[in-house]
């Protein structure tokens, strides 16, 4: 079973090796075996039911909430050459029909469905149709305890009486201890095989800066989105109002931005999505609507403008960046205002209490001065025994000061105007402000005006930030978000209690200008090339309108980059380079790396029957092979006939059957003035095969 697995993980997606758990989850699957997956985003879910999907008779159902990601799917495996299809209500019925019977006949490997729609059609898959395995993806939307619990997912109890002799699969990238034993009992698995992968992503750099400001977070998010110019991004925003403004902003600055909510029209959110997926959109400002098993692996930053309601909310779209393994970013801008339009969210969500904890701990984690990958992970009762080097407080640990002082002046600068301000207004006045408002309401009277004028307007803010963390103060929220001083504060003011506060750090991005990104000249040669295969994917993505990210990934071209395959059985050899994908574009890859390297793009003689070569070796037929290639089936026979003729082929059974062979000399020896026409005519064997038997009479001669 292993062999055949890993024969089919490299022949359709170009991988060698398993990653961990996925070998052990296909054993158990095709064993017939229960089994319930938590793995993370970006670790290889799809894999372990898609293999054993190949790997069974029959067709196996895939349950998946959103359409949108059942269409991202059934596209990608169709890159790979893989039959799958959806069932959804956004397409013609008759294709919903057509889809169903290509499964009841065999020659579909892989149906998705919503659990709506899987209730609907139950019945009617369950008697029509050879079901190999029930994989119900997104499976934390079962659990009550989960962070997106839908309560139609709890009819899906009822796939295990149906199909009785399937396996079934929950798969979830979050869920904490108490919603992975809701998962498992609320479908009713039996003696399930448990994988729980690793929850840690140490390529994605975590990031939380106290609210800079509009003017300042823009500025982060411009330098993101210019660094990664040829990549994409998300900003997550709270609201709608938030996620239209951000994107009009950008807009604004000239960048290539959508805007994803559910106050959307379908088409418009479907339109929004598809530029995003298609690379025509550097950045998509969302809600949290957006994004559920989005399987684009360019995606290299995740910006939350506002702090999420859970910690699972939070990983899972941060998740969404560097799904390829490769280096990503993940800022969060901590307002404490958010917190409290949080916590009216929490009170009215029905589960006051676990919510109100979810968002504490969610607190805790964006008020760290700890290694925030540790804290991440312990919520998924993971635990490692070092600091991760890649989070904002590893690589630069807060220095705390005595902020006794600066507190005194903040605090005695509120009392003074008797709490009739939110934090701008009192930055403003210890700072010496002169604007207008300042001067008509008099503050500019008052004996702190000016006290703090030697701390810049984000030292001040950070500086009050971490005073409301502390308990010195705290927003009046249903008064105008005015700042008050507490019980706590007041004893500071008086000089009763010392004060520690982390020293503020400039936010310094150092992201390149345009003007910089232009001296591409400049860049390392392995950076140089990187680039020119991004342009080419660009390039083949926009004229076959598909996601540039399913004709290869970040991944596979930074590997083509760093060992630059000048051949065909080269390429063929770079991790995420399937049988399918080196038809289609090997040869446009590696004119690109020829170019580079000094050497004539178009590639040498025999270069097209290496790949028909190549293919045939890993179990293509011809016909399949020269479907892919998008030539004649003659041609392809061409290409074995020179093949043998110069001593690089003699498999001849994959290409005729013993018997043609015989027919074929046979016919050749008694008139070979009129062979070819009596091999048609009365044998039905065309002149192509009678190609391939002379050639392999004339190789056994030459023996």
């Amino acid at each position: 079973m292993e062999t055949k697995a890993l024969d089919l993980l490299k022949k359709y997606y170009g991988y060698s090796s398993f990653r961990p758990g996925q070998k052990e989850i296909v054993e158990n699957v095709v064993a017939g075996r229960d089994t319930l997956v938590l793995m993370p985003t970006g670790g290889g879910k799809s894999i372990c039911y898609q293999i054993p999907a190949l790997l069974l008779p029959g067709c196996a159902i895939v349950v998946s909430p959103l359409i949108a990601l059942m269409n991202d799917q059934v596209q990608a495996l169709r890159a790979n050459g893989i039959a799958a299809a959806a069932i959804h209500s956004n397409q013609d019925e008759s294709i919903n029909q057509s889809n169903l019977s290509l499964a009841r006949e065999g020659k579909m490997k892989l149906l998705y469905i919503s659990p709506e729609r899987l209730m609907i059609e139950i019945s009617k898959i369950a008697e029509m149709v050879k079901v190999s395995l029930i994989a119900i993806d997104e499976a934390h939307c079962i659990s009550q305890w989960g962070h997106d619990f839908r309560p139609v997912y709890t009819s899906l109890r009822t796939v295990k009486n149906m199909f009785p002799g399937a396996p079934v699969m929950a798969l979830t990238a979050t869920a904490d201890r108490l919603t992975r034993n809701d998962i498992s009992n609320a479908l009713g698995l039996h003696d399930p095989f448990r994988w729980t992968g690793s929850f840690d992503r140490p390529n994605i750099s975590l990031k939380v800066v106290n609210d800079p400001g509009k003017r300042q977070r823009l500025r982060i998010i411009a330098d993101l989105i210019t660094k990664y110019h040829l990549d994409s991004g998300i900003v997550y925003c709270l609201s709608r109002k938030k996620t239209e403004d951000m994107h009009e902003a950008l807009s604004d600055m000239g960048f290539k931005s959508v805007c994803y909510h559910a106050g959307l029209s379908p088409e418009q959110r479907e339109q929004a999505q598809k530029a995003f997926v298609n690379g025509e959109a550097q950045v998509v400002c969302a809600t949290i609507a957006f994004g559920m098993g989005i399987d684009k692996s360019n995606i290299r930053w995740v910006v939350h403008n506002n702090i999420p309601g859970n910690i699972e909310s939070y990983y899972q779209e941060i998740g969404r960046a560097g799904r390829d393994g490769l280096p990503a970013e993940a800022i969060m801008f901590y307002n404490f205002g958010d917190i409290i339009t949080r916590r009216s969210f929490v009170e009215d969500s029905g589960q006051k209490e676990i919510n109100g904890e979810k968002l504490d701990f969610m607190q805790r984690y964006a008020e760290a001065s700890i290694c925030r990958r540790r804290i991440l992970l312990s919520y998924f009762s993971e635990e490692i025994k070092h600091d991760c080097g890649n989070c904002d407080n590893c690589r630069s640990p807060r220095q705390v000061f005595d902020g006794t002082i600066i507190a005194q002046k903040a605090l005695s600068a509120v009392i003074r105007i008797q709490s009739r301000e939110g934090m701008n207004n009192v930055i403003d006045i210890l700072r010496a402000s002169t604007r207008a408002e300042i001067i008509q309401k008099g503050y500019h009277h008052i004996k702190t005006y000016g006290a703090g004028r030697d701390l810049t307007p984000m030292q001040w803010r950070s500086y009050i930030l971490q005073m409301i963390q502390l308990g010195l103060l705290e927003v009046a929220y249903e008064d105008n978000f005015h700042l008050r001083p507490t019980p706590y504060g007041i004893k500071v003011v008086k000089g009763l209690e010392r004060i520690q506060l982390n020293t503020h750090q400039e936010f310094n991005y150092g992201a390149p200008h345009k003007k910089e990104l232009e001296k591409v000249v400049d860049l390392p040669p392995e950076q140089r090339l990187l680039e020119q295969l991004k342009n080419m994917r660009k390039e083949i993505s926009q004229k076959e309108h598909i996601p540039a990210y399913m004709i290869f990934s970040d991944a596979t071209l930074k590997e083509m980059a760093e060992r630059r395959p000048v051949e065909i059985e080269q390429i063929s050899e770079v991790s995420g380079v399937g049988e399918v994908k080196l038809a289609k574009y090997g040869r446009q890859f590696l004119g690109v790396i020829r170019k580079f390297q000094g050497m004539k793009r178009t590639m040498p003689a025999g270069t097209s029957q290496k790949e028909s070569l190549l293919l045939l070796n890993s179990g293509m037929e011809p016909e399949k092979i020269a479907e892919i290639k998008g030539v004649a089936i003659s041609t392809v026979y061409s290409h074995f006939a020179q093949l043998a003729e110069d001593g690089n082929f003699n498999d001849f059974r994959k290409l005729l059957t013993h018997s043609q062979y015989k027919t074929v000399i046979d016919v050749f020896d008694k008139d070979p003035d009129n062979a070819y026409q009596i091999l048609k005519e009365k044998h039905g064997i065309d002149s192509y095969i009678a190609r391939i038997a002379i050639a392999e009479r004339n190789y056994h001669l030459s023996q």
